[in-house]
This record gives structure tokens, C-alpha cells and sequence, in this order.
């Protein structure tokens, strides 16, 4: 049965973003497969009923195993859950992997639990650490500098308004610290004037920057990218399902980059030469949800999907400052 098709109990997840486009672009499924963010185990599941001998599940949460104790034994040996992260994921498999499946950014089920601090919607500890584990949001809002706030906020939250609300936060914490979202999300909604019907929430940019900041995201994005190239076997296919636009800027050049497309700075000039490419691209145009798929899941409007197939040249490494990294990762200002 195929993996969108299979009845959802209360005790299995429902099923992911793009888990339909991502099963056909990566057919047919086979051998070895690592799910990088297994989350509530939607991927991996679709995965394994789709062909995959075995599917490797990792994720940076420990939580999401707990719950996936219900269902998850009756794959046997077939699923290996992993607690880990992107940067590591080439060392998890002890012969070269037959895909790697990365879901980016948080789930609605960390969303959903108010102790974990992820949602602006619900009050709750100022968390925000995907391991559990680390300094926190509100250590970093707390200790950290207004300059330093002001780029996290503008570069990870593209927030036009960080220096402003940065302010606030250092101006705010001189008298109370920082210790719960619904604190922050008062402080953000006093430097911005009040949105619009259909306009998100005020505090949207915000707390994604400083989810990004304290998880380093992008860092293991890039890193987790770079494992992969190292972990997957000639034939092996990657498939990387974004959310916002900076996680599909890196995706994208990354892609581009390692499947040779750096090309000519313009027509006139001589072409570029390019090494052998790490990866043949199935698709340049990301693969977006389609309307069967956003009448049923709106969360599913901002997805894109990317999909790759390694080659046989070596594994190497990229050139960072091609990614279109953030400035606050770069070293530069604005």
C-alpha cells in the first residue's frame, strides 16, 4: 500500500509535507535510506512502505522517540532510530546509503507543545532548543548584545525591524529577564504595529531567527549537505524539503554548485571549469505542493522540495561563500 494511502490511526503520524512529490521524484526506493529529521516518523514510514530495505531515523530530539514507541516496533530491524544530528549523518550507516530524506525547520508537533517554547501562539518556557539540551532562547536573549540580537533577527528572520526590537529586549531585560515566549512576544508586538487581516504574527520573524540561532540551523544544513555528498552511494538520491526562502537559497546554490552549474559570470566571459560533479540535478525548479495537498494541509503553501542524484566523482567540499549564508554567519554586517 502506498505510504499516502495507509490508513492513520491516532497512535501513527499523519502524513508529511510533500511526502507524495518526494516518493515519486525519488522512485524507485530501495536499500538503505536515512531520514534526517524524523520527527513523528511520517517520512520514514512512507519510505520503508514504498521499498526501502531499512530506514535510518535520526533527529537532534529525543522526545520524538519516546512517541514513536508505539509504532515503530513493528518494522522490526527495518527502522534504526538514532539520536543525532546533519553534521553527523555520514556516520550512521556503516556502508554508503541508498538516499538521505532532510525535512528542515520545526515541527508541528514541537510547535505544539508549549513547554518546548517553539510557538509565539502559546505561552510557555523560552526554550527552544531542538536536543533539549544547550544554552537556550532565553539565554540568548537574556546575554547576548544589541548588535548581536539586531543581526540574528535581520539576517536568520529577514525582520526589517530587528534593531528596534533589540533594543526593547536589551531595554526590557535591564529591569525583568526574559523567561517565558509570551515576555518576548509582548515585547516584539509593542515595535510593530498591528498586522493586517491575512498578515502573519507579529513575533513570526523573530522567534524563527532566534530558533534558527540557538539550534545553529544553517550550519548544519551546510554541514549536513556536505555529510551526505560523503554518505551516499553512487545512484544515491537526496531529496531536501525547505520553508523559508534562506533555506532554499543554500539548498539551491549548494545544488547548483556540486552538479556543475557555476557556469559563466556573463556571456562573454570564458566558461568556468568545472570539476566533475558530485551530484546530477533531477529537477532545477523546486517542486512545490500541489492544490489536492494545500486543501488539506495550508502549512504545506511555503514548501519546496529540491532532488539530486549522487554521482561517481569523490566527495569533496564547497565553497561556502557561494551559499548565500546569512551575514551574521559570513562575518559581514548591514
Amino acid at each position: 500500500m502506498a505510504a499516502d494511502a495507509r490508513p492513520v490511526s491516532d497512535d501513527r503520524p499523519h502524513v508529511p509535507v510533500l511526502l507524495r512529490p518526494l516518493l515519486a521524484a525519488v522512485a524507485p526506493i530501495e536499500g538503505v535510506w536515512l531520514d534526517g529529521t524524523f520527527g513523528a516518523g511520517g517520512y520514514s514510514i512512507g519510505l520503508l512502505e514504498a521499498g526501502a530495505e531499512k530506514v535510518i531515523g535520526v533527529d537532534r530530539d529525543p522526545a520524538v522517540f519516546k512517541m514513536a514507541e508505539k509504532w515503530a516496533a513493528e518494522y522490526g530491524d527495518r527502522l534504526q532510530l538514532v539520536e543525532g544530528t546533519f553534521s553527523q549523518l555520514d556516520t550512521y550507516s556503516d556502508a554508503p546509503l541508498d538516499g538521505v530524506v532532510l525535512d528542515l525547520g520545526v515541527s508541528s508537533m514541537q510547535l505544539d507543545q508549549a513547554e518546548r517554547g517553539f510557538s509565539f501562539m502559546k505561552d510557555g518556557p523560552l526554550d527552544m532548543r531542538m536536543s533539549q539540551s544547550g544554552p537556550s532562547a532565553a539565554d540568548l536573549v537574556n546575554e547576548a548584545d544589541e548588535s548581536a540580537l539586531a543581526d540574528i533577527l535581520y539576517h536568520y528572520g529577514e525582520e526589517r525591524a530587528s534593531r528596534r526590537i533589540a533594543r526593547k529586549i536589551v531595554e526590557t531585560r535591564k529591569t525583568e529577564p526574559f523567561e517565558t515566549t509570551a515576555q518576548l512576544v509582548a515585547v516584539i508586538e509593542r515595535c510593530l504595529p498591528r498586522p493586517k487581516p491575512g498578515q502573519s504574527h507579529p513575533a513570526t520573524r523573530s522567534f524563527q531567527a532566534i530558533r534558527i540561532a540557538v539550534n545553529d540551523e544553517l550550519g548544519e544544513l551546510v554541514e549536513g549537505l556536505c555529510a551526505a555528498e560523503r554518505a551516499l552511494k553512487p545512484g544515491g538520491k537526496l531529496a531536501v524539503v525547505t520553508f523559508h526562502s534562506i533555506e532554499d537559497r543554500i539548498v539551491k546554490r549548494y545544488l547548483q554548485a556540486r552538479s556543475g552549474g557555476g557556469g559563466r559570470a556573463n556571456r562573454y566571459a570564458p566558461e568556468i571549469e568545472q570539476e566533475t560533479p558530485q551530484f546530477k540535478l533531477l529537477s532545477r525548479r523546486a517542486i512545490g505542493p500541489d492544490d489536492e495537498e494545500l486543501e488539506v494541509n495550508p502549512r504545506a503553501r511555503s514548501a519546496k522540495l529540491r532532488v539530486a542524484v549522487r554521482t561517481e566523482a569523490p566527495a569533496g567540499d564547497v565553497d561556502r561563500a557561494g551559499l548565500g549564508l546569512p551575514g551574521v554567519m559570513a562575518g559581514g554586517k548591514r
